[in-house]
């Protein structure tokens, strides 16, 4: 077996403040690339052998790795909180568990010790397993530019596999959650070629609540990755569920319609067929379960 090759020579800085983000940001242009863990950075650059000529740190920053909750307003996390870090806090562990069931997931301890949420979402992989979680929990992204702060609905942030609406003047300084609704309960099902540490061939996010105003006396809000060129909400199939008293052909029908709306591609991991059906499986699973909790 061939040694992998090395990391390609960069420049190493650390930002001081945000003033200094932007200003490198003006100088440098594409060859500066910001970041925070690094953990899928420098997995591209060594594999490619290629990569930009300078790294920012700008996990220091001020509000990076802050965590801020309160039940009326929701959560907000700084872009560098680490995934162990979500996965160890409590108030996210009781209202957005979400979050850290796709956390746990992630590689293994000691890389969720420095991957960050940030980078994950920054990445723009399709198969992001904190993704789902985004999506169902209808996060903002906090963006920073010299102008001020900007919000941006996170199902926007992603256009493309590795593509993201940040400008060039921009970073990610946070996350912000609201409030999730009363009764919410929620799943997240990851299919991998092994039982941990794999990128996701198929992964389903969902969160379920009541709400007497629709025939079915719950909502449902599913987010899937890794089967589209970025991670997605499926609308259609949440109206579906709400509009329609719920049985086990109902929810089996949801699961199909679910699957039809992916499209994934062939690749080294799955066949776009067995992704397809696994769309079907994981989203059938996850409605009957959380219907369950919820009767």
């Amino acid at each position: 077996m061939l040694a992998r090759p090395g990391l390609p020579d960069f420049e190493y800085l650390k930002a001081e403040s945000p003033q200094e983000v932007f200003n490198l940001l003006k100088d440098k242009g594409p060859d500066l690339k910001l970041m925070m863990g690094g953990t899928d950075l420098f997995v591209q650059m060594r594999d490619r052998d290629s990569g930009p000529g300078t790294l920012l740190d700008i996990k220091g920053l001020p509000g990076m790795q802050e965590i801020e909750f309160g039940k009326t307003v929701g959560l907000t996390l700084g872009a560098a909180v680490t995934l162990n870090q979500i996965s160890a806090h409590k108030d996210i562990r009781k209202y957005y568990p979400v979050l850290c069931q796709a956390a746990d997931t992630v590689g293994n301890y000691q890389l969720r010790n420095r991957a960050t949420l940030g980078g994950n979402i920054c990445n723009a992989s399709p198969s992001a397993d904190m993704a789902p979680a985004l999506l169902i929990y209808d996060a903002e992204l906090i963006l920073e530019s010299p102008g001020g702060e900007r919000q941006l609905p996170v199902a926007e942030f992603w256009v493309g596999p590795g593509k993201i609406a940040l400008k060039e003047d921009e970073y990610l300084k946070a996350i912000h959650f609201p409030p999730p609704p009363e009764g919410a309960v929620g799943q997240y099902y990851k299919l991998g070629r092994s039982k941990m540490g794999d990128l996701a061939i198929v992964g389903v996010g969902m969160l379920g609540y009541p709400d007497p105003e629709t025939p079915a006396g719950l909502r449902f809000k599913i987010g899937i990755n890794s089967t589209a060129p970025t991670p997605y909400r499926v609308p259609a199939v949440e109206d579906y569920l709400a509009q329609h008293s719920l049985s086990d052909d109902v929810l089996s029908q949801a699961a199909e319609d679910a699957m039809d709306i992916s499209a994934p591609i062939e690749d080294i991991r799955a066949t776009a067929l067995y992704q397809k059906k696994m769309v079907r499986n994981l989203t059938k699973k996850g409605l009957k379960e959380i219907w369950g909790s919820l009767k």
